[in-house]
């Protein structure tokens, strides 16, 4: 087991629609109010997503962005995490743009491109409470998540150097681990890295603990010792694959972002929810939670100090 096991918390992402659940954080008052209970429910990272104000769709307006993130920073301590996948639908360009303005602790990068698909979704509700969720849903059927090289680099450059962002490389199959590799060799990025096993995206590797076991042996043959892990089990994997993981040596996520649920056929009621749970399950199997100093000591980041919000 590691010293201490960091908890993640994504709060609402780019998949999950208002429709879905009552409970998903819709607007920048929502994900702020979520976000610092979750920190107070024991998150050291909080990873985040925007959400138009008025219609709950993703956005990556730096406008959205701006008095949530001043909450959470005057609420909590816990390390920000601003994505940079934002969603499948938008440019490599316009998903740096929060990142760029805010300029946070981490961001999270994709590591290769895929068949990021989730319209099987759409097919579970008789309505929608807004127009646009439905064609957003089935539209992710033809969806490319593109991620490449070039674009890869980009992210690299654009949030390296001055603004010293660490990031969660997000690697959704075996082959983006050899991705990371490759840019690691490129000088790219520096060690300590860290890397999100990101398990059971339709079109991404599925959300088996096998699965999770050669994803972190492919990892230790590749990079060596010099990397800290963690994994997301999408959907009713979320719990079963964290556990396992800390067991492992690995940190771990959870957020109404990977999955809607606390248990089978029942909807969580706000991430803090999800937070509790695991930190119970963690601390039961002999787990010490992370603080967010003890994650940005781990993580090497560059401290709350010197992010822009």
């Amino acid at each position: 087991m590691p010293a201490k096991t960091i908890i993640s918390c994504a709060i609402t992402g780019a998949v999950h629609t208002p429709t879905m659940s009552p409970y998903l954080p819709i607007n920048p008052d929502m994900i702020a109010e979520q976000a610092i209970s979750a920190a107070e429910a024991g998150a050291t990272i909080l990873h985040l997503h925007g959400r138009h104000p008025d219609t709950g769709a993703p956005t990556v307006d730096p406008s959205h962005f701006t008095d949530m993130l001043a909450r959470i920073k005057q609420s909590t301590d816990a390390v920000v995490n601003i994505s940079t996948g934002g969603s499948i639908t938008m440019t490599i360009e316009d998903r740096l743009a929060p990142a760029q303005r805010f300029s946070p602790e981490m961001c999270s990068m994709n590591m290769g491109s895929l068949n990021f698909a989730f319209h099987p979704l759409a097919d579970r509700y008789d309505s929608f409470k807004y127009d646009w969720e439905e064609d957003f849903i089935r539209r992710s059927e033809a969806g490319i998540f593109r991620n490449t090289f070039e674009d890869i680099g980009l992210v690299a450059e654009t949030l390296g150097g001055d603004h010293a962002i660490k990031f969660e490389h997000e690697c959704y199959d075996v082959g983006h681990l050899y991705n990371l590799k490759f840019m690691l060799d490129q000088g790219l990025f520096q060690a300590p890295i860290f890397l999100q096993f990101v398990m059971g995206i339709l079109g991404g590797i599925s959300a088996e603990v096998e699965n999770l076991v050669f994803m972190k042996r492919t990892a230790d043959k590749v990079f060596g010792n010099d990397y800290e892990w963690s994994v997301i089990g999408a959907g009713n994997q979320q719990m079963r694959l964290a556990t396992v993981a800390a067991q492992m040596g690995g940190h771990v996520r959870v957020g109404l972002e990977d999955s809607l649920y606390i248990a089978r056929g029942e909807l969580a009621t706000s991430n803090a929810q999800q937070v509790a749970k695991i930190r119970e399950m963690l601390e039961l199997q002999g787990n010490q939670v992370a603080t967010p100093d003890e994650a940005r000591a781990m993580l090497g980041l560059k401290g709350a100090d010197r992010v822009r919000f």
